[in-house]
């Protein structure tokens, strides 16, 4: 099986996932998009992950190089039915990708919250095994505020509607974070973008506590991740 991966920020990388991926022997190839590095063929890909990252959807401007990823998405979804797994700006650029809307959420949302599945969410094959309501790492400030025609809300929290989605048979958005690591904090905290965001949402000084408290739950937040990562390879085979 071959994995691209879609890049916006080094250090938003797909994280645990990649010890997942190692273990099977899966092999992926990483295109760093705000480097400046081009799209492959996307026909040599059975499965495409797309990160997260301090840009916005509707940025083409100071950012033009979202403009080919996200007709890079659209075809490999709508057009060639391939698996997807966005997460964050993942997660957002699919929506958008599709049709839907992204925005501004009415206030950031970040720190170690809890989302909730919806009926549709505890019956998809992703989701099975995973408890509900689920701990996760939140960093983000925009949102989905409309799914596209035909996607399925899976999960959701008291701050954004729309924290997971399906589209299709197996292209899935999570606007949270669950690839985490035990370097995640540290390594977002100094990107001065994701630091303000920190701070404006839980108070200057926060990054130690944040680094501890997210320490304290990484196995539980790693079971998530490797029951995530196992009912995502169950639906490609």
């Amino acid at each position: 099986m071959k994995i691209l991966v879609l890049q916006h920020l080094a250090v938003e990388h797909p994280g645990v996932f990649r010890d997942f991926l190692r273990e099977d022997g899966f092999t992926w190839h990483t295109v760093e998009l705000d480097q400046g590095e081009p799209i492959p063929d996307l026909e040599a890909f059975d499965v495409m992950m797309v990160m997260g990252g301090p840009q916005d959807v509707w940025q083409e401007d100071l950012f033009p190089w979202l403009v080919p990823e996200k007709a890079a998405i659209r075809r490999f979804v709508a057009e060639l039915g391939r698996p997807y797994l966005g997460i964050c700006l993942g997660h957002q650029l699919l929506a958008d990708a599709l049709g839907g809307r992204v925005g501004l959420g009415a206030k950031p949302e970040v720190g170690t919250l809890t989302i909730s599945q919806t009926d549709a969410g505890r019956k998809d094959p992703l989701f099975a095994g995973v408890p509900d309501p689920i701990e996760v790492l939140q960093w983000h400030g925009a949102e989905v505020q409309r799914l596209p025609d035909g996607a399925v809300q899976l999960a959701h929290s008291d701050v954004c509607e729309n924290q997971a989605f399906r589209y299709g048979k197996h292209a899935y958005g999570l606007q949270c974070h669950v690839e985490v690591t035990s370097e995640t904090v540290a390594d977002w905290a100094a990107i001065p973008e994701y630091a303000r965001a920190l701070e404006t949402s839980l108070g200057v000084g926060i990054v130690d506590r944040l680094a501890a408290d997210v320490a304290s739950r990484l196995p539980l937040y790693t079971s998530v991740a490797r029951q995530l990562y196992t009912n995502f390879k169950t639906l490609l085979a």
